[in-house]
């Protein structure tokens, strides 16, 4: 679940973004100063930073520009400052995205759906030893999974049933091969073990988009990832 960090000292804004990341599966921290944001992000890993530009003190560019000198995060900031010249600024200083007030909460997803995504490709790329299918990206040097834009986290077995799969996207894989393969050991007549492990895994997987199916049954042969 992506980590977000709303920065906007208008308490209603502040909430009603803190309501609509809730609602659409994020997870959500309010602030409503630039210094307090300050502390939060040191203290605390985010994968996402919603700035307001208009902040008490320590105004959204500075803000802008101090997390920018210091951390690898992406930025959307919110303003009702339309200018163009503004936003051009606010882009050059390394705002990720720029979005005017008042904003359609749809949007709103949407952006944050796409800058994450974006991110998180900028994040593997140039990695070796990446897999991927379909929307799917496994990055194996790091054992970390992300479906769409969202991190899934996977137990060892897990892992090693998907990295499988996913370097031999064409073969169908019996029980059989499965658990010698994994197990190093012989497979015997009862196969709750792997049943458990790929289900699990299944389940996961449909969980962060249930719209795409990943591994499909051969029936009478055994598991293989989904073609269609």
């Amino acid at each position: 679940m992506s980590r977000i960090l709303i920065i906007d000292d208008d308490k209603e804004i502040n909430k009603l973004i803190f309501d609509v990341l809730t609602n659409n599966n994020y997870e959500p921290y309010s602030v409503f100063s630039g210094e307090e944001a300050l502390k939060e992000i040191n203290n605390r890993e985010f994968d996402l930073i919603i700035l307001d530009l208009m902040l008490p003190n320590k105004s959204g560019e500075e803000v802008l520009e101090e997390i920018r000198r210091n951390w690898s995060l992406p930025i959307i900031v919110i303003s009702a400052k339309g200018i163009i010249k503004k936003k051009i600024e606010v882009l050059k200083l390394g705002a990720d995205d720029y979005l005017i007030k008042p904003f359609d909460l749809e949007e709103l997803i949407a952006r944050v759906e796409c800058v994450i995504r974006r991110y998180n490709k900028e994040l593997l790329k140039g990695k070796e030893n990446i897999l991927e299918f379909k929307d799917l990206v496994l990055n194996v040097d790091e054992r970390r999974l992300i479906i769409s834009e969202k991190e899934i986290q996977l137990t060892l077995k897990e892992y090693e049933i998907l990295k499988m799969f996913l370097e031999n996207p064409k073969r169908t894989f019996s029980k059989v091969n499965i658990y010698e393969r994994l197990w190093e050991d012989e497979f015997l007549a009862n196969d709750d073990i792997l049943n458990t492990h790929i289900s699990n895994l299944r389940n996961k997987l449909k969980k962060a988009n249930n719209k795409v199916k990943y591994i499909e049954t051969v029936w009478g042969l055994g598991y293989r990832l989904c073609r269609d």
